[in-house]
């Protein structure tokens, strides 16, 4: 959710920030806008709609100067357009910033700020801190931001320029990321690694409370408290190719075809074949509570809540440990239950979920161990869990998640099997969960080589305007995914039930206009999936099955039949989800719809 960069150096810099907004498109954004110091004061320009149109408004602009920052936001406060866009500047000309967060007291501020004379603009909060850093300034920039932070509540990710200082950026953290990229004679800051990681991979990440200041040739990072950070410079492992998009149209449809690799990159080094358990490097040091808990509650958002819907069933069959699955937006709004022997699991894509961390503080302030499932090494929730696991997906640049999705339920049935092996799973079970865990990418494979009869259901289902997905066990959270992704990127309206619950409410909804998805299996339920099926067709509902390849009986049943290997039925999620990504992604297409940056969201929602 919104962009950051931020340069100081010998670069042009104009091309540069331009060309780190485009890198982080995919994160959702409204309006766009740069910042520079030029012989006239700072130049803005900014407005609603695409990166290429700022590009565009920018191609005469001729300035010397190496120093500016970028923004693509996400409105939270005023409607997208150009005096709501960012940066943001003070009624002086003096300030200008770019902001990531909510300024939850921007009101108060405002109308303080207003009586000292300041004249406002937008109906933003961020041009509060703008107008706030002036008020204080008294020849440091950076102890004025300091200063005026101090009197900030919300959270805030900032990046800010001073017209008396326009060689230097001053960055500032609460809860929204900053990355701070080490050059040679250059430095960069920015949300996201994807916006100057083909300029270099030596980074350092801020932490909350944290304000830096950046020149060409420096980077001192201190606390509001003006108290000195020491840092490590770290090195960052992905390189740029894997954020193009390798010949395919869109992110989406390269992030499907790439989880064979992503899932047995997630099980990488971690399987203990001969003693049929796994070993998480990451888990070591709190083993102790893992093995030990009696209970388990998994928060998460979205897409991650489903992966932890299915998280439940494999922790509950395979280990006996009970799990409650918390959205972690509702997480820290009641009084949950926890003690020593409670574990909490934080799952998130991004590692920047903004209800996810809060989640976490809640749970770490109330006693609880908890472990981070996250697949961004060096983001928040990595560093603010006592203990966690990294799913090794790569970058993620779809805003629908794809294959976050299969490495979280990879890494999940992982850890089900670790702690199963201690309680009640002998050894055998455990080599032969461990052998089709193995076997799971080459299946996923298959699947990807047979997409013709998916393209033709998208074809003909195209112009539905209702869909209904259905499913069992530990599929019915699949079937929940499905709906989703078909929402997310299509704009048609569908939902996700177990199946038994068609008959307590949306078998109302079923005629011979609403396409009805079940997955269908041979598992436990297949038997009552049929009955349901059966329920389905007596009411002209037109039924897609995702079913298991050699089940032939299951075609006279339905009117589509989409085909997945067999393999152990509590890993099946990890097969039943890619049809559904890959007819979602192609009714999209066919629509017409923008796959990878549908309206209205963004990749890491990093505000409440």
């Amino acid at each position: 959710m919104c962009g950051i960069i931020g340069y100081v150096g010998d670069r042009e810099v104009i091309p540069l920030l331009i060309q780190g907004l485009k890198r982080m498109e995919y994160r959702g954004y409204d309006s766009a806008g740069v910042g520079l110091f030029g012989p006239d004061g700072f130049l803005l320009r900014k407005d609603k709609g695409k990166v290429a149109d700022l590009e565009s408004a920018l191609s005469t602009v001729r300035i010397e100067t190496h120093a500016g920052i970028g923004h693509t936001r996400w409105a939270t406060h005023g409607v997208p357009n150009a005096i709501n866009a960012h940066p943001h500047m003070d009624d002086k000309g003096f300030i200008i910033l770019a902001h990531n967060g909510i300024i939850e007291n921007y009101e108060a501020l405002r109308e303080e700020l207003t009586r000292s004379g300041h004249r406002f603009v937008s109906d933003t909060d961020t041009e509060t801190v703008a107008h706030l850093i002036e008020e204080v300034y008294e020849g440091d920039l950076l102890v004025a931001v300091q200063r005026a932070l101090r009197l900030v509540r919300g959270t805030y990710g900032l990046v800010i320029m001073c017209s008396q200082a326009p060689d230097q950026i001053v960055a500032a953290r609460l809860g929204s990321p900053l990355i701070i990229g080490h050059g040679k004679g250059e430095n960069f800051v920015a949300s996201d690694l994807a916006a100057f990681v083909e300029f270099t991979r030596d980074v350092t990440y801020m932490e909350d409370g944290e304000v830096a200041l950046i020149t060409k040739d420096k980077i001192v990072h201190k606390t509001l408290a003006d108290q000195f950070v020491p840092k490590k410079v770290e090195k960052i492992s992905f390189d740029i190719e894997q954020i193009e998009k390798g010949g395919f149209p869109h992110f989406m449809l390269k992030e499907i075809n790439e989880q064979p690799r992503t899932i047995a990159d997630a099980m990488r080094g971690r399987l203990l074949v001969e003693e049929g358990t796994v070993r998480f490097g990451g888990m070591s040091e709190r083993e102790t509570e893992f093995a030990g808990a009696k209970r388990a509650i998994f928060v998460a958002c979205g897409t991650s809540w489903h992966a932890a819907l299915v998280g439940e069933y494999l922790f509950e069959e395979l280990a006996g440990l009970p799990v409650e699955v918390e959205y972690a937006s509702e997480f820290r709004y009641r009084s949950p239950i926890l003690d020593d022997h409670t574990v909490v699991f934080a799952i998130s894509q991004s590692g920047e979920t903004a209800d996810t961390l809060a989640a976490i503080r809640e749970a770490k302030s109330r006693g609880a161990t908890v472990f981070g499932v996250c697949n961004v090494v060096g983001s928040s929730i990595p560093r603010e869990t006592h203990a966690g696991v990294f799913l090794h997906a790569g970058p993620e640049i779809g805003v629908a998640s794809t294959k976050a999705f299969t490495s979280q339920i990879a890494v999940l049935s992982m850890l089900a099997l670790s702690l199963g092996r201690r309680r009640r799973i002998s050894a055998a079970e455990g080599r032969r969960l461990i052998e089709e865990l193995r076997a799971i990418p080459r299946k996923v494979a298959s699947i990807l080589n047979g997409v013709d009869e998916i393209q033709t259901i998208a074809q003909q289902y195209r112009d539905h305007r209702n869909f209904l997905y259905l499913g069992r066990g530990v599929n019915f959270p699949v079937a929940l995914e499905g709906a989703l992704k078909l929402k997310e990127i299509s704009y048609i309206h569908a939902e996700g039930y177990p199946a038994a619950e068609m008959k307590h409410g949306p078998i109302a909804l079923i005629d011979d206009a609403m396409p009805v998805v079940f997955i269908a299996i041979r598992d436990g339920t297949y038997e009552k999936i049929l009955s349901n099926i059966a329920e389905v067709r007596a009411r002209r509902g037109r039924v897609i099955a995702v079913a298991t390849e050699g089940d032939r009986d299951i075609a006279g049943r339905v009117d589509h039949v989409i085909y997945v290997p067999e393999t152990h039925p509590m890993l099946s999620p990890l097969l039943t989800v890619v049809p559904l990504q890959l007819l979602a992604y192609h009714i999209a297409v066919l629509r017409g719809c923008n796959v990878d940056m549908p309206r209205n969201l963004a990749k890491s929602v990093t505000v409440e």
